[in-house]
């Protein structure tokens, strides 16, 4: 049986229809061309396959379309910003945290909602935030710099806009 599930993807209002056993991953890559939502083990294991919903970090690849009925959904192609890269993405690059790429998304859009809680975070707070993502090229010392960077940077920058008030 389809439905038609409305969401919010990137910033635009999307109408889907979907067999209700649809999992969000496959109508992202498929039905929408959101390639960036890597099919990593599929089984919620990897990572590769994360996303925000409503600003919090899910495996694409075990939540059902369904279940996205009027939420937000961002996936990394949603980042970037009028030819520029969002902080956490620029953090990422300049840290040297992006060997091969795959697990890359995932971890970027998880750090992106560490970042949103605008606190600032420990080695450990960070570690327990981006758990669940496995990376094999890298070793995560420059993910864990690149993510403590991106806070730093969002911290500094909430401050610089308090001080303006």
């Amino acid at each position: 049986m389809y439905t038609v599930v409305d969401m919010i993807v990137n910033g635009e209002a999307v109408s889907v229809p979907v067999d209700s056993r649809e999992l969000l991953l496959d109508t992202l890559r498929d039905r929408l061309g959101l390639t960036g939502v890597k099919r990593g083990c599929e089984v919620g294991e990897c990572g590769a396959c994360t996303v925000l919903i409503d600003g919090e970090p899910f495996d694409s690849c075990i939540y059902l379309t369904i279940w996205a009925r009027g939420k937000e959904v961002l996936t990394v192609e949603g980042l970037a910003k009028d030819g520029c890269l969002h902080p956490v993405q620029q953090a990422f690059v300049e840290e040297a945290a992006v060997q091969c790429g795959f697990c890359t998304p995932g971890l970027i859009l998880s750090a992106v909602s560490l970042v949103g809680k605008n606190r600032p975070m420990t080695r450990d707070e960070i570690r327990v935030g981006i758990a669940g993502h496995l990376c094999r090229c890298t070793g995560y010392e420059h993910i864990l710099n690149a993510v403590a960077k991106a806070i730093d940077h969002n911290l500094s920058k909430e401050a610089t806009h308090e001080n303006a008030r």
